[in-house]
């Protein structure tokens, strides 16, 4: 095991069941680059890619919800550090990136910023106020961000 400090923003990164559509490192690069926009100082974070059928699980048993969904995250700060969980649906990803004629890697950088920014402690009214909340509006400006390359 490694020793000395550890550093600010520790992400993992891993599936279980489904094959990722963006990159180990391009998932860590998005969870860094909103932790830092949020002013989060120290956190250690997983983002994890889950099969169709594993999401429907996971959304069944937390939330009562027997569907795949996109995405799920979870978060909790636990002493000086956010610790924080986003487990994301590629195939959902892939179905909803098809049906609003985006790139897949596109929408993946979405869900990850959409589930990091939960795990932080925000959060959004359901069903279409959800497109016009404060939320929302923080999430789209780090995917443009994050699409053109430029931090935000």
């Amino acid at each position: 095991m490694p020793t000395g400090p550890r550093p600010p923003h520790e992400v993992r990164v891993g599936a279980l069941g489904a094959e990722p559509p963006v990159s180990a490192a391009t998932a860590r690069a998005v969870v860094r680059r909103v932790l830092a926009g949020e002013g989060v100082r120290a956190a250690v974070m997983s983002v994890t890619y889950l099969s169709a059928q594993r999401m429907r699980a996971l959304n069944r048993r937390t939330f009562g919800r027997d569907r795949a969904t996109d995405v799920i995250a979870f978060g909790m700060q636990h002493g000086r550090f956010r610790v924080g969980d986003v487990y994301v649906c590629p195939s959902v990803a892939t179905r909803t990136a098809r049906e609003y004629g985006i790139p897949v890697r596109e929408e993946m950088i979405r869900l990850i910023v959409h589930g990091t920014l939960h795990a932080v402690g925000h959060d959004h009214p359901g069903g279409a106020a959800r497109l016009a909340s404060p939320m929302w509006r923080r999430q789209e400006r780090y995917v443009r961000g994050l699409r053109s390359g430029r931090p935000r």
